[in-house]
Formats: C-alpha cells, sequence, structure tokens
C-alpha cells in the first residue's frame, strides 16, 4: 500500500515530522490556526523548528497546509500530535484529544490506521480516542480500521536532536499494525525505531520520562534550599559530587515548558482514579512549582536588606521563555515570578529578545524592546533565562542598569558574582 499521511497539529512537534516525512511520503499538514497555516504557506515557521528553507523544501516536495479535515480523505495514515495540557485544577484536558480523534473519524475509510504522538496517561489511546474514532466514523476497531501510539520525543529550540535523530518508541494495537507503525517510522527515523508491546506500555514509557526528570530536578531544588540556608553553594557541591561516576548531575531551577511540569499530572489523575496517592510525584510537583515564589522573595529580601522600597520599585527580568534559546512561552514559570512581584506594587520589566511581542498570548507580559544600560533604572534584577546574548552581559553593564547597589538575582548560574544565585 502506498502511503499518505495526514499529520493532525502543526506545533513544535507536527511540523518537524511533517517536513521529516515529506522527504518520503505525499503528507497533508492539518492545523485548526489559519494564521498558522497562511505562515506556513508563505515559509514561515513561528516556533523557529524549521527554517524558511525547510518550510519551502516540504511544500516542494507537495506538502500541503490546510484546516480542512476533508483535505485529508484520500490519506490512509492520520498522525495526531494535538497538545495534551492541563486544567486550573492540574487534571488532565483531552479536549484536543477528543475533536482532533471527532475530525479524524469524519474521513476515516476501511484499512486507515490512526497514529497518536500526544503524550497521555496509559490506556487514552485505547479508552478515550479510539469510542471517538469509532462514533464519528461508523467502522469497527481492529476490524475496518487499526490505531498506533509513538510518543513525541522531541526538544524544542535543539537544533541538534532534531525528530529523524531520537530513537522513536512505536505500538500498534494488533501485532501487524505494531510492524507496520514501526516501518513508517524506521523509515525517517535515523536514530531507530524501539517496538514496545502495547500500545499502554508505550503511554506509560513516554509519560515517565518526564516525571522521572521532574522528580529528579525537584530534589535539586530541594536541596539548593537547604544548602542555601546552610550558606553553602549549591553548584560547589553538585560539582564536587558529580565526580562520582553515578550521580546524575542535574541543576536546580525552574521547571516549564509543556512536557516536564505537565506531564506528571497525567499519570497522577490515573493513580489517584484507582486509588493510589503517588506522593512522591505530587510532592515534587510542589516543590517545583514554588520554585517561582522563591525567586521572587529573594529579590525582595535583598532590595529589603538593601533599604529598597519594594513599592513603586523597578525589577528587570532577563528572559521568559521556559528554556533558553528558544520562543517557546508554553508553562513557563517567569510569568509566576512576575505576578508574585507585582502583588508588591514593584514595576517590572522584560526582557527577550526570542519572544514575538506582536503574539495575542504574550500580550500582558510588561515587555521593553532594548536593555537600557547606563539608565541606572532598576532596583533588582533577575536573569530567569540562559539565552546567549545574556551571557555576555558584564558586571559592569548591570551596574549601569542597576539604581543604587546592583541586586542581580542569578537563577541559571550565568552571572559572574551575583548576589544571590539558586
Amino acid at each position: 500500500m502506498n502511503n499518505k499521511i495526514a499529520i493532525v497539529g502543526l506545533g513544535y512537534v507536527g511540523l518537524p515530522l511533517a517536513h521529516a516525512f515529506s522527504t518520503k511520503y505525499p503528507v497533508v499538514g492539518l492545523d485548526i490556526n489559519q494564521e498558522r497555516i497562511e505562515e506556513l504557506n508563505n515559509g514561515f515557521d513561528r516556533t523557529l523548528e524549521l527554517s524558511e528553507d525547510q518550510v519551502k523544501e516540504a511544500i516542494k516536495n507537495g506538502m500541503q497546509f490546510t484546516t480542512d479535515i476533508n483535505d485529508t480523505k484520500d490519506c490512509n495514515i492520520y498522525i495526531v500530535t494535538v497538545p495534551t495540557p492541563i486544567d486550573n485544577e492540574n487534571e488532565p484536558d483531552l479536549t484536543p484529544l477528543i475533536k482532533s480523534s471527532q475530525a479524524v473519524g469524519k474521513v476515516l475509510k476501511k484499512d486507515d490506521i490512526v497514529i497518536y504522538e500526544s503524550t497521555v496517561y496509559p490506556g487514552v489511546t485505547e479508552e478515550v480516542c479510539v469510542p471517538e474514532l469509532e462514533k464519528a466514523s461508523g467502522l469497527k476497531f481492529n476490524k475496518d480500521f487499526f490505531c498506533g501510539y509513538s510518543p513525541e520525543r522531541i526538544n524544542p529550540g535543539d537544533k541538534e536532536h532534531t525528530v529523524t535523530k531520537i530513537l522513536k518508541i512505536t505500538a500498534g494495537s494488533t501485532p501487524e499494525i505494531a510492524e507496520k507503525v514501526d516501518n513508517l517510522y524506521k523509515s525517517i527515523i535515523t536514530a531507530g525505531t524501539h517496538l514496545a508491546p502495547t500500545i499502554k506500555v508505550a503511554e506509560a514509557a513516554k509519560v515517565i520520562e518526564n516525571t522521572q526528570r521532574d522528580v529528579n530536578i525537584a530534589l535539586m531544588n530541594e536541596l539548593a534550599m537547604i544548602f542555601d540556608m546552610m550558606n553553602i553553594d549549591t553548584n560547589a557541591v553538585i560539582e564536587a559530587a558529580a565526580t562520582k561516576w553515578n550521580f546524575i548531575r542535574l541543576t536546580p531551577g525552574l521547571v516549564g515548558g509543556h512536557c516536564i511540569g505537565v506531564d506528571p499530572y497525567y499519570l497522577t489523575h490515573k493513580a489517584q482514579a484507582l486509588g493510589y496517592t503517588p506522593n512522591l510525584i505530587l510532592g515534587a510537583r510542589q516543590i517545583n512549582n514554588g520554585m517561582s515564589k522563591l525567586i521572587a522573595d529573594k529579590a525582595l529580601k535583598y532590595m529589603v536588606k538593601a533599604d529598597k522600597k519594594l513599592n513603586g520599585s523597578n525589577i528587570l527580568l532577563l528572559g521568559v521563555t521556559f528554556k533558553e534559546n528558544c520562543p517557546d512561552m508554553r508553562n513557563t514559570k517567569v510569568t509566576d515570578i512576575i505576578k508574585e512581584l507585582q502583588e508588591f506594587e514593584c514595576n517590572v520589566d522584560v526582557y527577550d529578545y526570542w519572544v514575538d511581542k506582536s503574539d495575542k498570548e504574550t500580550k500582558d507580559i510588561p515587555f521593553i524592546d532594548n536593555l537600557p544600560y547606563d539608565s541606572h533604572k532598576y532596583d533588582a534584577i533577575i536573569v530567569a533565562v540562559a539565552h546567549d546574548e545574556f551571557k555576555e552581559i558584564t558586571p559592569e553593564q548591570y551596574a549601569g542598569l542597576s539604581k543604587g547597589e546592583p541586586i542581580i538575582i542569578d537563577v541559571k548560574g550565568i552571572v559572574e558574582n551575583p548576589t544571590w544565585r539558586l
């Protein structure tokens, strides 16, 4: 069978995947955002995961970008790469996944395969998505159509570990389909694949990847708080401990983004539904979510010690994205620092040259366009993200930005002799 692939969702995951598949197969890229489709048709990827040349290469290969599910009717493989966020109660929000399944179901045909890449708790594909596909299509699962699961492992902003260079977990709803799904990904993934025995195993593997990292970072954050009370340099402790071959070297910091700060809640949701309270995982989430307040409190504390008035003070935040050298704002915890400071009537300025200021999602962030060196404006400066440009700022330039005694809160360990370092 000749494959024609529909990629449903053209974000940080879907677009690079669509580009990779377009080198071997006819591909239709579907997204609900008309503005996104128009930008892509003009060669522009606002996520910066693909260059203009790469987007145009995909179009030259025959890639079609559309908002109309009917444009995918002649596809036989559907790959769903939509977000799986959490709501205000930290509960999984499966709405994008359900709506995508309903849309795909409307055009699903006999022998088609629907593959999900979105991170979920074990069971979502077969227990939540499949019923939506059956209802919308009138077809029977594992008789008329089939499913696969291959969790995304994209690392936003990483130009080295791109989609084809990251080993891919695959799974299918029957042994035969599992082989087909695995072979499909093998055709573009140079790093290879790992065929999991069931879809649930693949779902579980993905969700624990980020849960493990979240718990490990929470440990480092808790250690950093303990060592801070002891007046011990946490980074020096890590340097010393890392001389042992089996020490896992991680550093404390903010945990944002769409994966690490979100995925554990999918696992805890399922665990609690089964009657088990995952205290370690929930405790890690609580620690990591509390780091924004800790950082804001440290800035305020040092301002008070320097006899600087909090109400009406000026504070500069360097960086607002969830990670360095990337425009990704999803679930960034820097915005929580802003809110904490504003509660004390502080005037906050944010400088981040990676962010598109015209994006409606950033309209409430108090951006400035340039760093006002020699303005002596700021009572405190918080270096929240390790963008490359920030690593070049000198002590003299920090002094020029600062009003009176410079107060520099270094979240990322990139400042020479800061007032306080996480």
